[in-house]
């Protein structure tokens, strides 16, 4: 889809000073994945309630298993 778009030039080359892009295309294209991606995972506070930890479950032995 081809458009049309005022971008602000400032936050445009603070974008590109964190990214490794070299078009102002491939940043906006970047920036709508980062933006989908971030709506599409949920929201760890709408789990409460929703999540059943086994009553078997350790995590400070899993945690020394990592250390050794």
């Amino acid at each position: 889809m081809r458009t049309n778009i005022e971008l602000n030039e400032k936050l445009v080359k603070e974008a590109f000073r964190y990214t490794n892009v070299t078009t102002k295309r491939e940043l906006v294209e970047l920036a709508l994945q980062e933006f989908v991606e971030a709506h599409r995972r949920k929201d760890v506070r709408e789990l409460r309630g929703k999540v059943k930890i086994r009553d078997d479950y350790d995590y400070k032995a899993l945690r020394k298993e990592d250390k050794e």
